[in-house]
């Protein structure tokens, strides 16, 4: 009887859940990217300024005050993401905070009278938080799975994974990461924040969701893909910041990781946004230290103070440190190889077999994760509490259900504390702070360290890859700080010095483990500064990360490229490939053929063309009065679309409406030729044509984009794929070797001076006369 009603509840559940509206009827597939009706994956983004008659119309109605305002509103946009994902990083860490603050202090209370209890109140509690995570993301947001990361570097890449800034996306990031952490897994919060921040300057840039009613009209200024990449980067850097508190490091971090380009106008802005960032978190922490938060104290969020730690170090300890250095690549390396296995065989084998197996497999993995984390430490004995300072602030044991170091954990006395669970009984943030921490010599053992790593190593591979928002940055920390204290304490033992601190040394394993993985230097470098608040280890940092990406390279690439090739975004990478020096433009196209538009073309030409394949822009060709075909621009599928939706600028005549071009007035403003951010945009099966329409034809002339990138068909390919991937093309014409010269510009011709007597501006020309 109970069965029968508990799955007529299920079934009437699901009946609710399939009426409401589906993220732009978009069907996801089994790694949690979109898939379109016609079977894509992605669509790259047009970064590139369409220069049509509707666009120089509305370019020359801008006054100086409308310039003004648009530059005012990207301002006031990087304010609001600054505050937007100051406030999300805040809610995300009091959520976890208080959940494992919960979890832990009831766990400790049970296990006063009943280990067994405490057992399997601190399995249930780990195991609805985590299915609440996986829940959110099967069934709400699937592109919320994953740190993200992969998806908003191809974004600014150029490569549009849809669904992956939508307003669901949002939702399911941030609760999906609070039940995924707040639950003990091995992963973190800092990746998914950055796809936290991305997805919040999205919204901003789109003017909000319209699908959930959350829009404003006036918000909606930015059309154009190009200045939604930059308010797309702010929200990068912006995650970074509040993730670590590093605003600095977040700058760097959207110019070394994710970006493909770069410009001092927008430096100004992702600085001012982190910054704001910063103030936010910084506002936040001072208003919860009064004790408003909950179990959220002084450990919140992320900085590992080591500024009492080590002060000098001689020449002999640079090389351990350098071990720690191929150490950190070699184990950062063979992450990546096996999350790239296992992510692999999820993929094309388990994830195919529907979301209930997505939740079952992470339910299992949370399980395992939560009778290793408990289980483990009651194997270990207990160590006698070493003779602490009267003026420290340390305490052991430590009171339960409280941050810090030494656990008292199954121990028979008090005075005794147990290493093992002092890592595991704590948030991972925490666990990183004790083993960071200073005068704390010998606080671990060698079989507990070791046991620890080689236990979450394991944990931290199987964990990456599920169907729950998944950060590598913290559960990297914890590895290499592991790794890194078990040299330190072989270095104290072997050197005796007084002036040697094994945190110090995990800090330096946590940074080459991550450079290892990730294959950042300078960003990463600058957050593990921030983060520690110790200039002074700055140069030691330098030298593990240089040494542990290089180890790391000779093996594979980063963790972030790995898993990107690994969901199919096509990303440009930084350098050619060595093969395209002796290939030419005219080799990469191939045999295929060009298709291509008259300038005035049927309407059922047009149809017949878009049904048939899938291109995204079309060569648009003219003939002269000798015969000679002419490349006048090039039109893009999504302007086709529109003028086929809106019929007023069909025309009877198979002729152009002007002869020269341009004369005819513009029907259209700029705005509706924008593509929508958030949805897959017209398609040619929703617009409907009589046989009529069919019938009539369009002059496409002020529509294409007049200036198209066009390159000579022997430039070399390394050229091309340099001037794609910098200016952010989507598109390239390959033309034969021009005959004529009409000019030549220098730099001294792009110097423009103004005349303060006249609003005419003067060039510097010294164009070239053509040879006659």
């Amino acid at each position: 009887m109970l069965s029968n009603h508990l799955q007529n509840g299920i079934e009437t559940a699901r009946l609710v859940w399939s009426r409401l509206p589906n993220s732009d009827d978009e069907a996801l597939d089994e790694v949690g990217l979109s898939k379109k009706s016609d079977g894509s994956r992605s669509e790259s983004l047009d970064y590139e300024v369409i220069e049509n008659n509707a666009y120089r119309e509305e370019q020359a109605q801008r006054g100086k005050l409308m310039v003004g305002y648009y530059v005012g509103v990207k301002w006031f946009f990087a304010l609001l993401i600054g505050i937007g994902t100051g406030l999300a990083a805040v809610f995300i860490n009091i959520s976890v905070e208080n959940f494992a603050g919960w979890k832990f202090q009831l766990t400790f209370s049970i296990i006063q009278k009943s280990y067994v209890a405490g057992f399997l109140v601190y399995i249930l509690f780990n195991l609805l938080l985590v299915f609440s995570s996986v829940y959110i993301v099967t069934q709400f947001a699937p592109a919320a799975a994953g740190s993200g990361i992969p998806e908003i570097k191809g974004y600014l890449n150029g490569v549009d994974t849809h669904g992956i800034l939508l307003f669901r996306t949002l939702i399911g990031k941030i609760f999906g990461s609070i039940g995924s952490v707040g639950g003990g897994l091995a992963l973190g919060k800092e990746g998914p924040l950055v796809h936290t921040g991305a997805c919040i300057a999205s919204l901003l840039g789109q003017g909000g969701s319209t699908k959930y009613h959350l829009s404003s009209r006036w918000l909606q200024v930015f059309k154009t893909d190009r200045d939604r990449r930059d308010l797309v980067t702010c929200g990068c850097a912006a995650g970074v910041a509040a993730a670590f508190r590093a605003p600095v490091g977040g700058v760097l971090f959207a110019l070394e990781e994710v970006t493909s380009w770069w410009r001092s106008q927008l430096m100004w802005r992702v600085f001012f946004t982190s910054a704001v960032v910063a103030v936010v978190v910084r506002t936040a922490m001072g208003w919860c230290k009064s004790g408003k938060c909950g179990h959220f104290g002084s450990g919140g969020f992320i900085i590992w103070d080591i500024s009492d730690g080590q002060e000098d170090y001689s020449f002999e300890e640079l090389l351990p440190m350098a071990i720690i250095g191929v150490i950190g690549g070699l184990l950062g390396a063979l992450f990546n190889q096996l999350t790239l296995y296992i992510t692999y065989w999820r993929r094309n084998y388990l994830h195919k077999k529907g979301s209930r197996v997505k939740m079952i497999e992470v339910c299992l993995v949370s399980l395992i994760t939560s009778v290793i984390s408990f289980g483990l430490p009651l194997l270990r004995k207990c160590s006698p509490c070493p003779e602490v300072e009267l003026n420290s602030s340390i305490e052991c044991p430590r009171p339960p259900g409280m941050y810090g170091n030494y656990v008292n954990f199954y121990c028979g006395k008090d005075k005794e504390y147990n290493d093992l669970a002092t890592i595991f009984f704590n948030t991972q943030d925490d666990a990183i702070r004790n083993l960071f921490s200073a005068k704390t010599i010998h606080e671990y053992s060698a079989q507990s360290l070791l046991t620890f790593l080689v236990m979450f190593y394991s944990l931290a591979v199987v964990t990456f890859g599920t169907a729950v928002p998944a950060g590598q940055f913290v559960p990297g920390i914890m590895i290499g700080s592991t790794y890194g204290r078990l040299v330190g304490m072989f270095v104290v033992n072997f050197y005796k010095k007084l002036n040697i601190e094994e945190g110090t040394y995990a800090l330096l394993g946590a940074a080459s483990f991550l450079g290892g993985s990730m294959r950042m230097t300078v960003s990463l470098c600058v957050i593990m500064v921030e983060i520690t608040n110790n200039l002074k280890l700055l140069p030691l940092i330098m030298l593990v990360l240089l040494i542990s990406k290089a180890v790391g390279d000779a093996f594979n690439e980063g963790l972030y490229e790995e898993q990107a090739r690994l969901r199919g975004i096509p990303l440009l990478e930084s350098r050619p490939k060595y093969q395209m020096r002796k290939m030419t433009a005219k080799e990469a196209c191939g045999n295929k053929k060009v298709v291509y538009f008259p300038r005035v073309v049927k309407v059922a030409d047009v149809v017949s063309i878009l049904q048939s394949n899938e291109h995204n822009g079309f060569p648009v060709i003219d003939h002269t009065r000798n015969g000679e075909s002419l490349v006048i621009g090039l039109m893009l599928r999504s302007h086709l679309l529109v003028l086929l939706q809106s019929k007023v600028d069909f025309q009877h005549s198979p002729l152009p409406s002007d002869p020269r071009g341009g004369g005819k007035p513009i029907r259209h403003n700029f705005t509706e030729f924008a593509k929508p951010v958030s949805s897959k945009g017209i398609s040619i099966d929703d617009i409907h044509l009589s046989s009529d329409d069919l019938e009539m034809y369009i002059d496409l002339a002020p529509f294409l984009n007049p200036s198209p990138y066009v390159v000579p068909e022997d430039m070399s390919l390394s050229k091309v794929y340099n001037l794609f991937r910098q200016l952010g093309l989507r598109h390239i014409l390959v033309v034969p070797r021009a005959s004529r010269v009409i000019g030549l510009i220098t730099r001294k011709d792009l110097l423009i001076e103004d005349n303060e007597n006249s609003e005419t501006v003067e060039l510097q020309s010294t164009s070239s006369s053509t040879a006659r």
